[in-house]
C-alpha cells in the first residue's frame, strides 16, 4: 500500500509500474457543502492527477485503465425526475468545478486511447455509499451524514439539507466494484458508461429509513437555507445493462442496514 501524493507526477510514475491494469479512482471531492464552495480544490488537484496518472501508465506501458467519472458531469433539464443517458453530458455544461475536472479526465481518457492506444474505461458513478466511506461532517455524502446524524442524535441534530422532496439512486460499494471490474476488461474505447442503481427514493424517505434503522424517536428537520444540490436524477441504465450484462444486486435497505451498523462500530456507538 503507497500513501502518496498523485498531484506530483514521481509519485504517479512509482505507483503505476509493473502494473497491469490501473483503477483511478483518485479525486479532491466531499459532500455538497464542499464542491459548492471549494471550487478551486475540487478542480486543480483532480486536473493534476487525471494528468499525470494517464501519462504514467502510458510511460510504464500498462495494459487497461479504468476513470471513475461522475453523475456530477450532467446537468439538471427538467424539474421532474431525470434519468441522465450517457450523450447528454455533451456538450458540457456542468454546475461545478468537480463535475468539469470529471469532464476532462473523460476527454483525456479518449485522446490517449486514440493517440498511444492506452486500453481505457470510463465508468459515471451515481451516488455511491456503504463501508469506509468519510464520516467526518466537512466531507461526507449524504447518507453517511445522515447515519452519524441519527447515531449521534441527541447530541446532534437530524438536520436534511433541502426539503426532502430531492430524488436519487444509491449504488451500493460491493455492486459498484463489480461494475468497475466488468467495465475494465469489457470496454477499451473509453466510451463512458454510467453504473447506478433504478431504485429511486426521495431523501426524505431515506431519512425516515435511516431514522427508523437508528430505533430513535428522532424528528427530522429540513434545512431550506442550506445547498440541496440537483432537484431529481439517477441513471439511465440501459447501455450499462447492454454492454456490460450487469445490474447492482444489493437493494437499498440491505446496503443502508450494513452501512449503519458499520458507522455504529467507527463512532464506537456499537
Amino acid at each position: 500500500f503507497h500513501h502518496v501524493d498523485l498531484t506530483k507526477f514521481e509519485n504517479c510514475l512509482s505507483v503505476s509500474k509493473d502494473m497491469e491494469l490501473v483503477f483511478h479512482l483518485a479525486a479532491s471531492v466531499g459532500g455538497i457543502h464542499y464542491i459548492g464552495k471549494e471550487r478551486v480544490r475540487c478542480l486543480t488537484p483532480d486536473v493534476l492527477m487525471h494528468t499525470y496518472m494517464l501519462e504514467a501508465c502510458r510511460i510504464n506501458d500498462i495494459e487497461r485503465f479504468l476513470f471513475t467519472s461522475s453523475a456530477c458531469v450532467y446537468r439538471e433539464k427538467s424539474p421532474t425526475l431525470n434519468r441522465f443517458k450517457e450523450e447528454d453530458a455533451y456538450p458540457a455544461n456542468p454546475a461545478t468545478t468537480y463535475g468539469w475536472a470529471k469532464i476532462y479526465g473523460e476527454i483525456l481518457c479518449k485522446s490517449y486511447y486514440l493517440d498511444y492506444g492506452l486500453k481505457s474505461s470510463v465508468v459515471r458513478i451515481f451516488n455511491a455509499y456503504g463501508e469506509n466511506e468519510n464520516l467526518d461532517p466537512r466531507w461526507a455524502h449524504v447518507i453517511p451524514s445522515l447515519i452519524r446524524k441519527a447515531i449521534l442524535y441527541p447530541k446532534e441534530r437530524f438536520k436534511v439539507f433541502g426539503d426532502g422532496k430531492q430524488e436519487r439512486a444509491f449504488l451500493y460499494v460491493k455492486d459498484c466494484v463489480e461494475g468497475m471490474l466488468i467495465a475494465m476488461m469489457k470496454i477499451e474505447d473509453a466510451d463512458p458508461i454510467n453504473l447506478g442503481s433504478e431504485e429511486v427514493i426521495s431523501i426524505g424517505e431515506l431519512a425516515k429509513k435511516i431514522v427508523a434503522l437508528s430505533g430513535k424517536d428522532i424528528p427530522i428537520e429540513f434545512d431550506l437555507s442550506g445547498p440541496r444540490g440537483t432537484n431529481r436524477y439517477c441513471a439511465d441504465t440501459t447501455k450499462m445493462k447492454q454492454v456490460l450484462n450487469w445490474s447492482p444486486k444489493t437493494p437499498l435497505d440491505e446496503g443502508l442496514k450494513r452501512t449503519y451498523e458499520w458507522a455504529k462500530k467507527k463512532l464506537g456507538a456499537g
